[in-house]
């Protein structure tokens, strides 16, 4: 059977469910071995399955609506088991910093993305799409790099996460201003509200929610529910995740929350049920972006030039402007938020999604804005790695 005949039948045959689950979770574990075993971030081994048995590639398998929700799962329970990590209060002290790092973190890279598209000739609105996209963090790589490190509770670990969550916030009011833009107005005072009931929310579960958790868990334990702790946490986490997307951010932002204030709060069967959980479908989320890579669109010289070229501004723009923001805390740490901050992931893919939709993006400036998006992912886990030598590693009590 060649590969044109596998693919056909992997779309058409009675087992397209459990043989598309095997060939992805198979395949992503099996080069997430292989990269552990030379010493490399499993976590590239996952994406690379992705290319591998993608449309870039084999041709396997194509991304569709089932994929795309073990995706979505994936990186929700990845945002959850990291807010099990992460203590509301310790968070909440590097507020300010964060704060600042994720606004020049926005400003810096948006200009330099709209700023290179102009240069290379391509139209305002392509322009500011490619810089909307340019601005997305994808915590969810950065987290689970440091969280398999065990350095989510070193300071420059929690301004990443708390600037990732304000990133995600602004980078959803930017998205929603250039898709206004692009339709031919922009209704202001639905961003006022966005932005209001996004950043009362993230503040109100940040700052009361471990406590009033705290009192919900103590309650659930005369449930009689096996596992009434995790089934409660299950609860807290999609609700959360459900409140989060109405409120206008991300669901992932809501799990981190539902996670945070769980932290102090819940026992360690909990934390070994989500971990647990949280290898079956992150590898889905991580193979995911792998899948998204077209290689063909990025296929002729001047296209292909473009893309590295925004790669590197990609880059250095968060480095740099995101580095600034955490500037006082010296050279080392600024550097590590900065790098941090890099992974554009799944979020980049999205806003030049909609700009596709929209008409007002060509294939090749998607492809582009793809190829960007999934390289930084890539080279994230490397630069982190190479940012944090040296860091002290954090004694989890977990296995």
């Amino acid at each position: 059977m060649d590969l044109s005949h596998l693919a056909l039948w992997l779309a058409s045959s009675d087992v397209t469910l459990p043989l598309t689950i095997f060939v992805v979770f198979g395949t992503a574990k099996l080069l997430e071995e292989l990269f552990e075993r030379f010493g490399l971030p499993g976590i590239v081994g996952n994406i690379l399955a992705g290319i591998l048995i993608g449309p870039s590639l084999f041709g396997w398998i194509q991304p569709g609506e089932f994929l795309t929700a073990l995706a979505e799962l994936g990186v929700m329970f990845l945002l959850f088991q990291v807010g099990l990590h992460v203590k509301a209060s310790e968070l909440m002290s590097v507020g300010l910093t964060a704060t600042v790092t994720a606004t020049l973190g926005v400003i810096v890279p948006f200009i330099a993305g709209w700023g290179i598209l102009r240069l290379w000739g391509e139209p305002h609105i392509e322009a500011i799409f490619t810089g909307a996209a340019m601005v997305a963090t994808s915590v969810g790589i950065t987290a689970r790099v440091l969280g398999e490190k065990g350095l989510l509770n070193l300071q420059a670990s929690k301004i990443i996460l708390a600037a990732a969550v304000i990133d995600d916030v602004i980078g959803l009011l930017v998205l929603a201003l250039v898709s206004g833009l692009a339709k031919g107005g922009v209704n202001y005072a639905e961003l006022a509200t966005t932005a209001i009931l996004a950043i009362g929310f993230t503040v109100l579960v940040a700052k009361w929610g471990t406590r009033a958790m705290g009192r919900v868990v103590k309650r659930a334990e005369n449930l009689n529910l096996g596992e009434s702790q995790f089934a409660l946490a299950m609860i807290l986490l999609f609700g959360l995740s459900v409140v989060s997307v109405y409120m206008g951010v991300a669901a992932i932002i809501g799990a981190f929350l539902a996670g945070m204030a769980l932290s102090e709060n819940v026992t360690t069967r909990v934390h070994d049920l989500v971990f647990g959980v949280s290898e079956l479908f992150v590898p889905f989320f991580l193979a995911g972006i792998g899948l998204h890579m077209d290689l063909t669109a990025i296929g002729n010289l001047h296209v292909l030039t473009l893309a590295i070229v925004i790669l590197i501004a990609a880059v250095i723009s968060k480095i740099v402007g995101c580095g600034l923001g955490a500037v006082k805390l010296g050279r080392t740490d600024a550097l590590r938020v900065g790098v941090g901050m890099v992974p554009r992931g799944e979020v980049g893919m999205v806003v030049a999604q909609i700009g596709l939709s929209l008409g007002v993006v060509k294939k090749e400036i998607y492809g582009v804005v793809v190829f960007m998006s999934v390289m930084t992912t890539i080279i994230a886990p490397a630069l982190l790695t190479w940012a944090y030598r040296g860091a002290a590693v954090e004694d989890t009590g977990e296995e």
